[in-house]
């Protein structure tokens, strides 16, 4: 009898110093000191460009005026003018703040989206998940991004709003195959199985048991989501076709360097978008990758 005691003893001392992913996360980010340097740096500057933009007027901002025409960086302009007069400066913020907003709304959508429909899937399985698996494997076969420029070019008056809603039409089906691979195999493990016997509702299983042991695998996919939301948004900008000419975006600002002139005497206006779209790419990148060495020392833990 003392001897179960003190088995059952050890097995809890184990499963309380089994270190939760949250754990795991921060312990990997005190051992690479420059994801821990990038993570701060990319909160300080996103924090910074979205206060920063709160006191810009953007209607004032796009005002041309020819006399501060390729004004180089002085007093009157910090990071220069452009073609119209308009202080580079202000359209980086504004630009950074409609490029990194935007991510964050695709981001957000996509993933709650696509959470839902591979948790549904990977849990009940049967007809429901062969039919949603058919419809992903549409979105992944056919060529969206071409698509998702078609759909920008035919509406006539297109909005951020609307330029979110056609970009997460097309991104959500990366999310829910990840999501749906990895709740497929947690929801055979046996303490899914035992709740299914005691008669748990499937809604409290599957957000109260089986998310929870995703949260790792969630956290990497959303943030590279991030990356690449980002990409995607200031490229179809850069091609023309992302935001409206009248909105300030970093794309924009880059698209400047298709100009060779540009590129020799008028460096300011398309270098500072540059530098920031490196800046952030870099950042994200190695916050990514000690969010996945976390997500797989969370999956060896069990």
């Amino acid at each position: 009898m003392v001897s179960i005691t003190n088995r059952q003893k050890d097995n809890a001392d184990v499963i309380n110093s089994t270190p939760t992913g949250m754990e795991v996360i921060m312990r990997e980010f005190k051992k690479d000191r420059l994801a821990l340097f990038s993570l701060i740096a990319m909160i300080v500057v996103i924090s910074v460009v979205f206060v920063w933009s709160l006191f810009i007027d953007q209607e004032s901002l796009m005002r041309v005026s020819l006399k501060d025409r390729f004004a180089p960086p002085g007093e009157n302009f910090l990071l220069g003018a452009d073609s119209g007069g308009r202080d580079i400066l202000g359209q980086l913020i504004i630009g950074a703040r409609n490029s990194l907003g935007i991510a964050i709304a695709i981001t957000f959508i996509t993933g709650c989206f696509g959470v839902i429909i591979g948790l549904v899937c990977g849990y009940f399985g049967g007809w429901i998940d062969q039919i949603v698996m058919r419809i992903i494997d549409f979105f992944v076969t056919i060529p969206s991004l071409m698509l998702i420029i078609v759909f920008i070019t035919i509406i006539p008056k297109y909005t951020i709003f609307s330029f979110i809603l056609i970009m997460s039409l097309f991104l959500w089906t990366g999310t829910a195959r990840v999501v749906r691979s990895k709740a497929l195999s947690e929801s055979k493990r046996d303490y899914v199985l035992a709740s299914k016997t005691l008669g748990t509702n499937d809604l409290i299983i599957i957000f109260r048991e089986i998310v929870p042991n995703l949260s790792s695998i969630l956290i990497v996919e959303l943030t590279l989501n991030f990356a690449g939301n980002v990409g995607i948004e200031t490229g179809l900008t850069y091609l023309g076709f992302g935001l409206p000419p009248t909105t300030p975006s970093l794309g924009t600002l880059v698209s400047y360097a298709n100009n060779p002139l540009i590129i020799q005497e008028y460096w300011w206006l398309w270098l500072p978008a540059s530098l920031f779209i490196l800046f952030m790419m870099l950042g994200i990148n190695y916050v990514g990758q000690a969010l996945r060495r976390s997500a797989d020392a969370q999956q060896r833990l069990g």
